[in-house]
């Protein structure tokens, strides 16, 4: 297949740019990917989509206020995103401008609690990166850091909280699970009361989820890794609500890609920790999952190759435009589709 298989027109206007006030508010496509039925609906409605015995798979990755504004020692305002900690008070990073940024600049941050120097450039362009800080580096984050919005987002995020779900507790993505940013604590609760069991993974999702694919046959495209853990209380979760019946619904591509990424042949869960780089486009055989909720997804992007390994091609994009027709919001603050 090819990458522009999966190519579809978007007004810009859609493109979700601030979170709505109420998170489950958001509106919700079902799409039933056995006959290609679409429904409209809200995501508070989503409890009416699901059993008891079944398990939602939910991903407790929290977002690093990994974008530090600063000016270099010799002049000069830059920013440092935050990609991978090495260890040693050294962090893979993005900087610009690039070309002020040379091994052994040094950068100042707020008045000078956070300084950083420039070690090393490496292949491709990223920089190696060494802090210099007293007390704790994720406090001292919290204090001068800012959220890592995606590219296509321009308006400033009045409450940083807004882009972590209200379940993260593992600091260490570098943009958010954004499906499931739908999610309040009531609702969680409903459908916990419902019968419904919460399983929970952790998946530092990486900026290479905004990255385009350039190669224009699929079997081409180098995936980026991630880091995900699955821990033996989750993997016994899944294990058992495969074998009663009920249905292991994943909460956004990164719960799906973590839970397939440790599935074996015959769709047993198990526990681990490690980097993934699982690629799911159509024709993968999927394992451990049965249903989907996820965001709408940019054109010619891995994700939306994974929806349409799930779905079909066809019908998502037919949902597509079908959302695109209706007004539906896109990419991370927008709506939500359900997939089962």
């Amino acid at each position: 297949m090819k990458t522009s298989d999966f190519a579809y027109d978007l007004p810009p206007e859609l493109i979700a740019q601030t979170p709505l006030e109420r998170r489950d508010a958001s509106r919700l496509m079902t799409l039933d990917r056995a006959t290609g039925e679409i429904g409209h609906r809200h995501f508070y409605d989503l409890p009416q989509f699901l059993r008891p015995g079944d398990c939602l798979v939910l991903n407790d990755s929290r977002v690093l206020p990994a974008r530090l504004i600063g000016h270099r020692e010799t002049g000069g305002v830059c920013e440092v995103l935050l990609l991978i900690d090495r260890g040693e008070k050294t962090w893979e990073c993005l900087v610009r401008p690039g070309r002020k940024l040379r091994a052994g600049a040094k950068v100042i941050f707020g008045d000078g609690e956070l300084t950083a120097e420039v070690t090393e450039v490496l292949e491709g362009g990223n920089r190696l990166v060494r802090f210099h800080y007293d007390g704790i580096f994720l406090e001292t984050l919290e204090r001068l850091g800012r959220m890592p919005l995606p590219p296509y987002i321009r308006a400033e995020l009045e409450d940083q909280e807004r882009y972590q779900t209200v379940y993260s507790r593992v600091t260490g993505s570098a943009a958010a699970p954004t499906a499931g940013l739908h999610f309040t604590p009531e609702l969680l609760r409903q459908i916990e009361q419902m019968g419904v069991r919460l399983a929970w993974v952790t998946l530092h999702v990486g900026l290479g989820t905004f990255r385009p694919v350039k190669a224009e046959c699929l079997e081409e495209h180098e995936m980026h890794s991630e880091y995900c853990v699955i821990s033996p209380e989750t993997a016994a979760i899944v294990n058992e609500t495969k074998r009663n019946g009920g249905r292991v619904i994943c909460v956004g591509t990164t719960s799906c890609r973590t839970v397939e990424s440790w599935a074996a042949e015959d769709g047993t869960l198990r526990a681990g920790g490690g980097w993934t780089n699982i690629f799911i486009y159509p024709g993968y055989r999927f394992r451990v999952l049965d249903g989907l909720i996820t965001n709408f997804h940019l054109p010619e992007s891995t994700l939306i190759m994974l929806v349409s390994a799930l779905a079909g091609r066809e019908q998502v994009l037919a949902a597509y435009r079908e959302a695109v027709r209706e007004r539906y919001r896109f990419f991370s603050f927008g709506d939500a589709m359900l997939i089962l």
